[in-house]
């Protein structure tokens, strides 16, 4: 038992190296003062937080949490399906299929979003494309918008939502869902019933990794969506490279961690509620 409890020290070196010290100095840097020039003043102070409830910010705040939630919904509309699909396939075309959809990985993600731009734009492929066609007269608006914003949100966490699916739906006891044919059940009926909760872990996991990287993504908003689609990532982000006021943006970070962290817990809490209601175990 001792020698495995010395298999975790190596991990805990490294979280406590690049997460937990980085974030203790985050936080003490949260409560302190901006100087004249950018610099940080040691001095204690709550302004930053109280700062934060300023209209803008928490209007900004808002719309963040609207984009996450809606990437989130469309991501799993789009990867449950997708998961599902390849689950269910031969057992030869699923590396193909699984090695397809972490493809993207594989290159950077600045140079992907730059990409889209160069699709959607004015000139851009689609609209070059369309009036060649004779389908349009002048260029879409398909760029700097809401609706580019999360399309380029949806293509960029698709895979953290597939991935963990299509492993709950390979670890599904299939046995349950053969009782359910023999008990008479239509294939929706078998699918509510006995597929969609026996994955339910899957679609937890996917919705949380889903959320998390999409409350704090500020690429995406900066390259596709312009000066307008600013969430509360591109605010961190100019208050720490551009305003210089590193105060201010530590707050604006640890503010958000924060709800991650409640949003996080109240969203087990309802998923368990569900459980023992409907009796999945």
């Amino acid at each position: 038992m001792n020698r495995t409890k010395w298999l975790s020290v190596p991990g805990l070196v490294w979280l406590g190296i690049f997460f937990f010290i980085p974030l203790l100095l985050v936080t003490v840097l949260s409560f302190m003062e901006r100087g004249t020039y950018g610099q940080v003043v040691y001095s204690f102070t709550l302004q930053n937080y109280v700062r934060f409830f300023d209209p803008l910010y928490v209007s900004i705040l808002f719309d963040t949490l609207v984009v996450s939630v809606l990437t989130t919904l469309l991501s799993l509309m789009i990867g449950y399906p997708l998961a599902y699909y390849i689950a269910r396939m031969d057992k030869k075309w699923q590396h193909t299929w699984l090695l397809a959809v972490m493809i993207p990985f594989w290159i950077n993600f600045l140079v992907r979003s730059y990409a889209w731009v160069v699709i959607l734009r004015t000139q851009g492929v689609v609209n070059t494309f369309l009036q060649s066609l004779g389908l349009i007269t002048e260029p879409l608006p398909l760029l700097y918008n809401f609706g580019a914003v999360m399309l380029g949100m949806v293509y960029t966490l698709l895979p953290f939502m597939v991935l963990p699916i299509y492993v709950s739906l390979e670890q599904m006891d299939r046995r349950k869902l053969e009782a359910a044919y023999d008990l008479g059940a239509t294939p929706l009926k078998a699918f509510w019933h006995v597929t969609l909760p026996l994955t339910r872990p899957g679609i937890v996991t996917g919705s949380i990794l889903v959320f998390v990287s999409s409350i704090g993504m500020f690429v995406v908003p900066d390259v596709m969506g312009g000066a307008k689609s600013a969430l509360i990532g591109n605010v961190i982000q100019n208050q720490f490279l551009s305003a210089r006021d590193w105060p201010f943006g530590s707050a604006l970070s640890i503010i958000l961690m924060l709800l991650c962290i409640v949003l996080i817990f109240l969203y087990y809490r309802v998923i368990r509620v569900q459980e023992r209601e409907g009796g999945v175990e």
